[in-house]
């Protein structure tokens, strides 16, 4: 056992562990050995007074009739917290089956958080197979094992750690206890599991945001769903998350090539309707925030200056840690939120995305893509704007098109520009909950133009396969154009093209890249979820700047999933996409699937019986059946109050 501040083992029967524990740990290490029988009773145990005062004479102290699920209760260990709990082959006795040891576990862990330090550590050592996950061989079924990841949740505990029992490390330590006799019992393949403490889940936010569209300031709130998205820093200089380290590795890679620029302005969340149909960006319309503006009163706009209610993106940023942490913002106020387009309306958290942007106007939406962002910062950049000024010009030159290359983009580059334009940051689909369906992820978009006679789609095409390829990338030719393709995640970028004028000879190429999967991808995550978590030990990972090919190694081992179906009776219009931002809401993201398993149309009635079966499972908390089913009510709650649903 490694070095401790304090330890507090649980259970003991002859005393043996404790005592192995107290002669061979650091001297700075004090123990606390307990067990539930009297002394007169204890002591009956052969060799039990012997290790008794070998953890004595060691400083150590001993606790009789101290019950493991009543911690909190022993009056010796009042107002005490120990680094490490430590529970040796816990059983209720006899020929006690696997459910009364199942719910020993529970009790155990409900009661040893009481005592343990925060940053503290539970050690359970089970025989091989009782422990029901992966690491034991063979493993029983489910319902067969102690469930002790399932039982340690219910105290908000995940799994950290599984590794074997070295009784050998221990040389005085003696089994016992066999059926609640003084025999020996079998440790061979015993496996030591330790659990830490989870972060707590926090609750959807309202956030008012505000921020300056076309030269008028306007406010907005941020659909609830989306609030643990916001301002979160991933992408700032000085960032080790691996969203960031995935966009370096890209634009290191290009910039063996070709000088790549990246904008360091602030652009807005919000786009109009008018700006996202100028960039003909390729965006299904159903996948659409839109947002309804709150209407603001003039006489207030002294008030919200002075008390700061709405945050916007430019003071986040400069709050925002460089490590990626969430930002103290302040939650705009709820008076005086009303719609501005087409009337007064509430705004709600599940946003409208039921509006035709051809017949209303100033509609807003929050972004689906930097590309329209890209076009209007591409037309206040002076080399941008002269570099292609000089290819319409050097078209009806007399300079040849060879030359022209080699005089105005080229530089020595063989062809190729010498100059790329891009920009990255958060982008938001209104997108189904699935495995790998993002409400928002981190988009890289890099542009530039280059002779047409140089194949510059497969020239960048090349120049990607070698940086992705290794890691699960393939690319596939369509519509003229590059799809990144990675297995069981999808669509992760594009490579297009299009006339940078129609009397020129050069294309422009737009490369668009999901950094979040590639980060996913590069750093063998199970989950693109984990890359939100707060849980310092998730970015402690990424504190060297690893390499892309370097596996995370999860802090929280074999998270349960819950299954859990759901019912309602709905009017005669169903917005099934409502129903998934307020399933996201309801249950702090921890649902990775919907899935509808039935569905019923009532003859006479207008009405429809809907089905789903939502599976909820987390990696970067500790998620028990308690707190998923806790997840669940809330949800249907929420679907009677925010979608006026009849839960059946």
């Amino acid at each position: 056992m490694s070095p401790s501040r304090t330890v507090l083992l649980v259970g003991e029967g002859n005393f043996s562990f404790s005592a192995s524990v107290s002669q061979f740990s650091d001297t700075e290490t004090s123990v606390t050995a307990t067990c539930l029988q009297r002394q007169d009773e204890a002591l009956r145990h052969e060799g039990a007074a012997t290790n008794i005062q070998i953890i004595k004479d060691s400083g150590g102290t001993v606790l009789f009739g101290v019950d493991c699920t009543k911690l909190e209760e022993c009056a010796s260990l009042q107002g005490r917290v120990f680094d490490r709990v430590v529970f040796n082959f816990p059983h209720c006795g006899r020929k006690s089956g696997v459910k009364k040891n199942r719910e020993l576990l529970r009790k155990f862990f409900l009661s040893c958080v009481e005592v343990l330090a925060e940053d503290g550590e539970v050690h359970v050592s089970l025989c091989n197979g009782q422990g029901g996950t992966p690491v034991d061989h063979p493993k029983r079924e489910w319902h067969n094992s102690w469930q002790v990841a399932a039982m340690a949740a219910e105290a908000h505990l995940i799994l950290t750690d599984v590794h074997p029992f070295e009784s050998e490390k221990y040389q005085s330590y003696k089994c016992t206890g066999y059926r609640s006799q003084d025999k020996g019992f079998h440790v061979e393949k015993a496996l030591v599991h330790v659990f830490t403490r989870s972060l707590p889940y926090t609750s959807a936010q309202k956030l008012t945001v505000e921020e300056v569209i076309e030269g008028e300031k306007l406010q907005y709130n941020i659909p609830a769903e989306l609030s643990d998205y916001i301002f979160r820093g991933f992408l700032c200089p000085g960032s080790v998350h691996p969203v960031r380290l995935a966009q370096d590795y890209i634009i290191k890679g290009l910039e063996e090539k070709w000088s790549v620029s990246m904008t360091t302005e602030t652009i807005p969340f919000l786009l109009t309707a008018k700006q996202l149909q100028a960039s003909c960006c390729d965006v299904d319309g159903t996948h659409r925030y839109w947002i309804n503006l709150i209407q603001k009163d003039p006489s207030t706009d002294a008030e919200t200056s002075t008390d700061k209610e709405a945050v916007t993106p430019v003071e986040i940023q400069e709050q925002t840690s460089t490590q990626g942490a969430l930002s103290s913002t302040r939650v705009g106020s709820s008076k005086a939120d009303k719609g501005r387009s087409k009337g007064a309306e509430c705004l709600r958290s599940a946003c409208s995305i039921d509006v035709d942007p051809d017949e209303e106007s100033g509609l807003f939406l929050l972004r689906p893509s930097l590309l329209p962002q890209i076009e209007e910062l591409l037309n206040k950049k002076e080399e941008w704007t002269t570099n292609v000024k000089g290819l319409v010009e050097s078209e009806g030159s007399n300079v040849s098109a060879e030359e022209q290359d080699k005089e105005e983009l080229c530089g020595g580059c063989n062809g190729a520009p010498c100059f790329l334009f891009g920009i990255s940051g958060l982008v938001f689909k209104n997108v189904h909950i699935n495995l790998w369906a993002m409400p928002a992820f981190h988009e890289l978009l890099i542009t530039g133009i280059f002779p047409e006679e140089y194949e510059p789609i497969k020239l960048l095409g090349q120049k990607l396969e070698t940086l992705l390829a290794p890691h699960g990338v393939s690319l596939i030719t369509q519509n003229r154009g590059l799809h990144l393709m990675a297995a069981s995640l999808g669509l992760i970028g594009r490579v297009s093209e299009g006339k940078v004028c129609n009397n020129t000879s050069h294309i422009r190429i737009t490369v668009s890249l999901n950094l979040d999967l590639l980060a996913v991808l590069f750093f063998t995550l199970p989950d693109w979820r984990i890359l939100w978590s707060h849980d310092q030990r998730f970015l402690k990972q990424f504190a060297c700047c690893p390499p892309p090919g370097e596996p995370f190694q999860p802090f929280s081992l074999f998270p349960e999933h819950f299954s859990f179906d759901i019912s309602f009776w709905t009017g005669p219009i169903w917005e099934e996409k409502k129903f998934h931002a307020v399933v996201r809401e309801a249950s702090c993201g921890t649902v990775e699937q919907v899935k509808l398993i039935d569905k019923f149309s009532h003859p006479d009635l207008s009405q429809t019986s809907y089905c789903y079966r939502l599976t909820y499972r987390s990696h970067t908390h500790a998620l028990s059946h308690t707190q998923a089913l806790l997840f669940h009510q809330r949800l249907e709650s929420l679907l009677s109050t925010q979608l006026e649903v009849t839960i059946r």
